[in-house]
Formats: C-alpha cells, structure tokens, sequence
C-alpha cells in the first residue's frame, strides 16, 4: 500500500469507531434512574415471595396436658373415660362410680401443675380407693398453667412529617452544627412516656371452665353431696374456684398438700381459711417449709373465726409410696364421716 494513504485510511477508521465506543462508555457509567421500574430491583423486606411467618402464625406447641390425658386414653378403660366439654376445648375427665347401690356424692379430684387425671400421688389412689367407700370419684384434666408474658412496646415511628432532619455533609464549614438541632415535640413525648405495664394472663377462665364442667357431671348423676378435692397447686385452684363462684352444690372443700402458684393472689394463707365451707387441710407435717404454711393458714382461720376449716397432719413416708397412699386415703375416708355422717 502506498505510503501517502495510510494517513487517510487511518482517518476514515477512527471516525467510524470512535462514536460507537463513546455511546458504549456512557451506558457503562450513566447511573440508572431511581424512579425508573427494575424487574431485577431487590424486593423490599418481607416482600419476597416466600416472606417468614410472623410469630403469631406459627402453629402453638400441644401442652402436657394434651400430651398426658392421650396417655391415659390409652392406658385406662374406656368406661372410665369421659370428654367434657369447658368454654370451645374439650378434655379428659375419669369417672369411676361408687361400690354402693346408691352414691353418697361424688369427690372432684383436681390435680395440680403438671399432674395427670390418674396421678399416681394422691389423684390415683383416691380416685380408685374412694368408690370402694360409697363414693363416687371424678378426676380432672386441667389445662397448663401457661408463663405470664411480657408485652414489649413497638417502637413509635415518628409522622412523615416530623421526620429527623438530614446530617450535614462531612465538609461543612461547623461543625457543631450538625449536633445542635433542636428535638421534635413528639420525640420529648415519647421519651417521657413510661414503658407499658407488663400484661399478666390470668389461667382462672380456663381453669373454672372445667370444675364447672365437673359439677355439671356430677348434678347429672344425681349426687347428694359433692366434694371438691385439689391436690398440689389444685388445692389453690379450688380453693379460688369456691371462694370465687360460690357454686351452691359443693359445700366441702379438701385441700392435700396445698401449694401455692407462683406470680398468682391472694396468697393460700389468706385464701384458704376464707373459704366459708366445711374445710379439711390434710399437710405433710415431716416438711418445714409445708408444716410452717399450714400453721399460717390455722392462725388465719383462727382470726376469721371459721369453725368448720380443720387441719390434718400427714407423715410422710419416702420409699414407700404405697404406705404412704393408703395413710392419705384413710385420713381422707375418716374426715368424710366425719363431716358427713351418712358416708358408708
């Protein structure tokens, strides 16, 4: 090629190149518009197509006493079994009928927390032992005593409005500019409120539901008199049901090693004297801690003056459960004929 065209040629092909690489650069670098619509724009927080579940969504743990009642559906006789209704639940109840041509009464055996309707403390052996008396026997299942939540506040949000003003530029000629803004009205508000009072959730609906359940059964079977026994934290629960609801049918109340739920009132020294029925408060006499609130509970009774509330000493007898069972039975046996002289 002669020497002369190269220069031209040269010309020819960077005038040809040149405006197409441009174009090429200024697509690279030009930043996209922000209003403009992306269909590969990252999706918002909890917008993606497969967004968690809130917390309240997720399905609820079963309670013990779900899982324990199932058990004994299918451990014990189906004509010992039957579902009562309480409120929208249904659950477990154990019904055994007196060895007697016709029933002194029925006993409602109430277990406590994380006890079953054949609890083999207490709840079981009377529930067995008692028909053998005269004696009707109805064991309950109650629900679990769930922990009190605390409710957590959201943070306020402040209106569109009101919203923080922007920070300076890192360059600006003061500083302390930049710090000296003055709050919003709202935000002193906010910041003065207290925080929320934490919210108690009171278990006594559900529980009451079920003893209601319970003298409901028990009226259908024609019962002379009906007794309502609470074992443990179940002590308190009848106890709290009686002084509460006053139900006209039950006018004897027996409390078997009374404890008292935690986080809840009235205390049992306060409750239990003040139960205006023929009361029995069998304890555990061996245990300082049961023998010193048994003795708290007397001197109230003293002080209300209720004359119908008695106390019985229990011995405790580690190692041999079945001694020990028996003991609870007959003490309990002798205190109903006691109170009620036509008990056989």
């Amino acid at each position: 090629m002669p020497t002369t065209l190269r220069p031209t040629l040269l010309a020819v092909a960077l005038a040809v190149v040149l405006p197409f690489t441009k174009a090429a650069l200024a697509e690279e670098t030009t930043p996209a518009d922000p209003a403009a619509p992306s269909d590969q724009a990252a999706p918002a927080d909890g917008a993606t197509g497969d967004a968690p579940k809130a917390d309240g969504e997720r399905a609820p743990l079963e309670e013990r006493s779900v899982e324990g009642a199932a058990a004994l559906e299918r451990q014990l006789p189906a004509g010992e079994q039957q579902m009562l209704q309480a409120g929208n639940e249904r659950f477990l109840a154990l019904w055994k009928p007196a060895n007697a041509g016709e029933a002194t009464g029925v006993v409602i055996l109430i277990p406590g927390s994380g006890e079953t309707a054949d609890w083999p403390q207490a709840i079981g052996p009377l529930r067995n032992k008692l028909p053998d008396h005269g004696w009707s026997s109805l064991s309950l299942t109650l629900p679990d005593r769930q922990p009190v939540p605390v409710d957590t506040p959201p943070a306020p949000s402040a209106p569109a409005g009101d919203a923080a003003p922007a920070a300076a530029p890192a360059d600006a000629a003061d500083p302390a500019a930049t710090t000296t803004g003055e709050t919003p009205a709202d935000a002193t508000d906010i910041a003065a409120d207290p925080p929320a009072a934490p919210t108690t959730v009171d278990p006594a609906e559900r529980m009451f539901a079920r003893i209601d359940a319970g003298i409901a059964l028990a009226r259908e079977q024609k019962a002379k008199a009906i007794v309502l026994l609470g074992h443990g934290e179940g002590a308190y629960w009848a106890a709290r049901y009686l002084k509460e609801k006053k139900p006209p049918q039950v006018l004897h109340l027996v409390a078997v090693g009374a404890v008292q739920p935690s986080g809840l009132t009235p205390p049992l020294e306060e409750l239990l004297p003040n139960v205006e029925l023929v009361t029995g408060d069998f304890f555990y006499k061996d245990q300082n801690s049961d023998r010193s609130a048994a003795t708290r509970r007397l001197q109230a009774s003293k002080r209300v003056s209720h004359k119908a509330y008695t106390q019985v000493g229990l011995k405790a007898m580690p190692g041999n459960r079945e001694a020990e069972q028996e003991q609870l039975y007959r003490r309990i046996r002798g205190w109903l004929d006691k109170v009620l002289p036509g008990a056989k």
